[in-house]
Formats: structure tokens, sequence, C-alpha cells
């Protein structure tokens, strides 16, 4: 490990870790099994052992899974592994020069390599009624349980209020629970930013199917109650929505504040380099918060999702060890809505303008979308098809040229192209 750029104490040098997720849990396993001995020190500000997201919107929330499913490391692994987990504790400030990090209760850390994995936060729509009660975003755990515990009982009136894979889990969630559903979004096709109108279609339909109503493209013009508690959505489009329960989720922004009043770069979240180094040379920042340069498209890009989170705390905790590390993962996600799975790999960014090539049937629900941009896959997602992702990620890093044709063709094995 390289030295510390400011003198301390063998028993102060240690690796402090700002953020209870993934990210953060991932990093601190990783600096153990590198061989790291020394202290290393979780701040997490949530009540909670650090946990993971996916299953919040999900299974989770459907009451399919438990506690357990959120954690990447059962609780016992932190004391067994000498990683000191602050629950319930905020990091206020990070001095740089003095290598040390300030906590809410006023007492400090010393650090010799610092992580900052402080995540995102929901973003807020000053929408006029949010304030009543039966009105909730969607980001924590705290957050699912409460979800959980209303939508399990079933028929609530259900708003919506935003399109995207978060939004349209929930809605397929509450679904299933036996609630009504009318879901807002800005896009006139669901998740169309995401993969396209004609992909977008697929998932709306289904949804439809099992009774989500889409009111798109439209927002909230104002959320009205009676008594304190919600009772109805006016929408921008004029339609007045029955509701007592309404869930607003229309994407997040990542916590910058603690970097950025540290002195670090920050460009659409904390900027690091493809091995996650800030702008300082002790501090790295690892998950949804960071934007890293990544060395397949030489450009910086920030990604919310749960493979990214544990392939950066990975690669943050070696660099933290001085070891040469990159980020080079191709970004990775997934879904399950009703009956619909989906797995995606590669660049959103790159897709804008690229050739949308289908593998199989999009009326049966069953297919391969690959986005091909000057010849290559920049993009990959399959739809109730599996065991595919590897060859998708290989098309995508390798950056050969690909015969369409050929990728459009089921009895052409995707090696072969």
């Amino acid at each position: 490990m390289s030295e510390s750029s400011s003198p301390a104490t063998p028993a102060e040098t240690g690796m402090v870790i700002i953020g209870g997720g993934l990210a953060g849990a991932t990093a601190a396993e990783t600096l153990r099994t590198e061989g790291w001995q020394g202290p290393v020190t979780i701040v997490a500000d949530e009540p909670e052992t650090p946990y993971q997201r996916p299953p919040l919107s999900k299974g989770f929330l459907a009451g399919k899974e438990g506690d357990d499913a959120l954690l990447p490391y059962p609780a016992s692994w932190y004391p067994e592994n000498n990683v000191t987990v602050l629950t319930g504790t905020a990091a206020t400030a990070v001095d740089p020069a003095a290598h040390t990090v300030t906590l809410s209760d006023a007492s400090t850390l010393r650090y010799a390599k610092l992580l900052i994995a402080t995540g995102a936060s929901p973003r807020v729509i000053p929408f006029p009624g949010v304030d009543l009660d039966g009105v909730h975003y969607f980001r924590t755990k705290a957050d699912s349980v409460a979800m959980k515990e209303l939508l399990s009982a079933g028929g609530h009136n259900l708003v919506m209020i935003g399109s995207g894979w978060i939004g349209m889990e929930i809605a397929a969630t509450a679904t299933e629970l036996g609630n009504n559903v009318a879901l807002l979004g800005l896009e006139d096709v669901p998740l169309s930013v995401a993969i396209g109108n004609e992909l977008g279609r697929v998932f709306a339909s289904r949804h439809e199917e099992a009774g989500v109503k889409f009111v798109l493209p439209s927002s909230a013009k104002e959320i009205k109650g009676d008594g304190g508690h919600v009772t109805e959505v006016v929408t921008t489009t004029g339609e007045v929505l029955p509701a007592d329960l309404v869930i607003v989720a229309v994407g997040v922004v990542p916590n910058t504040a603690l970097a950025k009043d540290a002195g670090l770069t920050i460009s659409n979240g904390i900027q690091v380099s493809g091995s996650l180094a800030t702008s300082d040379p002790d501090i790295f920042a690892a998950g949804d918060v960071a934007n890293s340069l990544h060395p397949v498209t030489n450009a910086y890009a920030r990604s919310e999702h749960w493979a990214n989170a544990i392939a950066s705390g990975k690669v943050a905790a070696r660099s933290m060890l001085g070891q040469d590390a990159v980020l080079d993962d191709i970004p990775y996600f997934y879904t399950d809505q009703f009956d619909l799975g989906m797995e995606y790999s590669g660049f959103g960014a790159l897709t804008k303008d690229a050739e949308l090539v289908v593998r199989g049937s999009l009326e049966k629900r069953e297919f391969i979308a690959f986005w091909v941009l000057e010849g290559r896959v920049v993009a990959g997602m399959n739809v109730n098809i599996w065991d595919v992702q590897d060859a998708i990620k290989d098309l995508i890093s390798s950056r050969r040229t690909v015969d369409t044709a050929k990728l459009a063709d089921p009895q052409t094995p995707l090696g072969d192209i």
C-alpha cells in the first residue's frame, strides 16, 4: 500500500469508508480479502447493517424475500473480520489536509485512505400537496418496509409518479398485491429514455394486461387531500386520479455535498479516474456517486446499478491498497416485472444513435435486443431468454464488427458472430 501523505501512527492509519450500501460493503470485504490487516471503518448514516437496494422494489417489497436478501454479507461478518460499522452515524465533513472525517457526534476518524460511497438521494419535486400524508418517496429500506406494510393489504388506489425502472417495478409489485395503480411519467412510452419506444411498449403492454393505467406523458399538477391525507392527484393533462397513496420515483441525485465541501472535483457526481481516484490522491469514490472514466468508451459515466456497486467497490479497495486496478466492467442491470425478466449490459449513452437489432419475438416477449453503432454492439438486453449475458458482454467488450443479419438470426450462436 502506498503511504499516506500525512504522518500518522499505525493505529490511526486505517481505511475509512463513508456509506453503508453495497459499494461500501464490497470495498470492506475486498480490503480484507486482499490482505489489509489494519483498521477498517464503515460510516453508515442509516441504522442498518450495510445492505443492497435491488430487492427493495422487487422481492422484498412483494414479501417474497426477507431481510437476508438485502445483506451482501451477514451482520456477523463485520465483527468476525474486525470491520467496525458505525450505524446511524453521518459523516459531516472531510478534511483532506488533516486526513480526518468528522462525524455527526462531533468525533473524528483519521484515515490513510478514504472511500466515499455516499450513494444518491431521491430527486425531490415540489408538487403542491407533496407533504400530505400518504405521499412517499422511495429509496431506503425504511421506505420499502413502509410501502410493503401498506401495499400488502391490497385495495389501495396508488398513483405512481415516475415511469423509469423503479417506478415500473413498484407498479408491477403493487398490482400483484391487489392494488389499483395509475402511473404518470414524462415519456410517451414508459422506459423509452432507456430502451426506446418499441421495447418500452413490450413492458407497457404487460402492465396494461395486468390493469395498470398509464397517463402519459403527464406529471402531477397538484396532489389534493382531505384532513391532511392524500385523496387525489390532478395531472398536468387535467385528469383527476383517485389516490390514497402516492409514490414519487423520478430519479436520484448523487450525494456530493461532502466531497464538494472537501474541495474534490464534482461533475455529475464525484469525478474519478478509471481507478476511482478523486482529485485527492488519498480519496476514492465508488457506487452511485462516482462519475468514472471508462476505458472502453474513454468517457465519463455514472452508473446507479447493483453490478456497478459491486465492481466499483472492488476496484476502489484495490486502488486504496496501491494495486493497479481499473473499473472496466461492462455496465449491467436487471429488472423483474410480472413474468418479465430482463438483463441489460452495455453503454446506454451510446444507444441513442444506434441501430436496434432484435433476435426472437417481441410479441411472445422472448427476445434479445442489440444496439449496434458503427457496426459494433454497444448494448444488449435479453428478455425471458437466459444464459446469454456472457456472450452479450463479449460482443460489447471485443468491439468487433458484427453482421446484423447473423445477430438477428436465432440459429446463429452468439459466439460465432
